[in-house]
């Protein structure tokens, strides 16, 4: 099964693509606590090292935490796996992506939520015969 969804499904871990990229060319970087495994390997189009992840289960960017972020988006060269990071206390920890659930944000006004949205500067009165 879990071949099957490699093969035909790009949200669940990794493609067969990726798993023979990562064989080849990757080199493992770190894992954390949620279990997503990072690599890099080769060069991208502007020389910079590619950096990618594994995720463990559904492909969810959100479940990537500060400081491994940071990392795939060369903010920095080295890896919390390397600078033993610790998250600053304005940094959130990882809640996985609402939408669609009752735990949702839903902004006053919103049609998924009650009351009615308060009237700003940029409405307007759309036209109507005979007014």
């Amino acid at each position: 099964m879990k071949l099957l969804l490699q093969i035909f499904t790009w949200w669940n871990q990794q493609t067969i693509g990726t798993r023979f990229h990562t064989w080849r060319f990757g080199k493992r970087v770190g894992e954390h606590e949620f279990g997503n495994v990072y690599y890099q390997g080769g060069t991208d189009s502007e020389g910079r090292t590619r950096r990618w992840v594994i995720y463990n289960g559904p492909a969810e960017a959100s479940a990537i935490p500060p400081g491994w972020h940071g990392w795939m988006h060369h903010r920095t060269d080295i890896s919390p796996a390397d600078e033993k990071y610790v998250a600053r206390e304005w940094q959130k920890p990882h809640r996985s992506n609402q939408t669609g659930t009752p735990n949702a944000y839903r902004p006053k006004g919103s049609i998924a939520g009650a009351g009615e949205r308060p009237r700003v500067t940029g409405d307007y009165d759309a036209w109507t015969p005979r007014s």
